[in-house]
């Protein structure tokens, strides 16, 4: 496996919509490896394709909890349900934190790193991962959308 550079703030890529895949293969395992690896070394709970360069539909996620590392192929939410303004931050955008109002609940449909369509219902933290990686995909950043932005704590 190998370490992605993590792209920032003003590049060009975070502002596109991302492809969808339309083949899951051992190439796009690789990249999965190499985009969680990136994450966990730079102690994130998600990381999306456009953040490491690559303008296309898949997310990497792992907020600590019974469902261990998640990769997203070509998500769609198709349900919401409640909101929460909760303090969230980003790799791309380090050092900087916002408030940001979600859905307290989602339900995603995906391809997992298999190919298999796959279906999950979140709340808390892996809701609002999802929904803050797929606003990625959409070319939309926290910051965009947050209602207060600061400058190097999360609280």
């Amino acid at each position: 496996m190998a370490l992605l550079d993590i792209v920032k703030a003003g590049d060009p890529v975070l502002k596109q919509v991302a492809q969808p895949i339309e083949k899951v293969d051992s190439k796009l395992r690789k990249l999965m490896d190499n985009m969680a690896e990136t994450m966990y070394k730079a102690d994130g709970v998600g990381l999306a394709a456009p953040q490491v360069g690559q303008s296309i539909r898949m997310v990497v996620i792992d907020v600590g909890d019974e469902n261990g590392l998640l990769t997203l192929v070509n998500p769609v939410i198709t349900h919401k349900e409640g909101s929460v303004t909760d303090s969230e931050g980003c790799l791309s955008v380090p050092n900087v934190f916002g408030d940001v109002e979600r859905a307290e609940k989602v339900t995603v449909e995906f391809l997992n790193r298999w190919g298999k369509k796959k279906r999950l219902t979140a709340d808390g933290l892996l809701a609002r991962c999802i929904q803050h990686e797929l606003d990625h995909l959409e070319g939309c950043l926290f910051i965009d959308i947050a209602k207060s932005i600061r400058q190097g704590d999360k609280k």
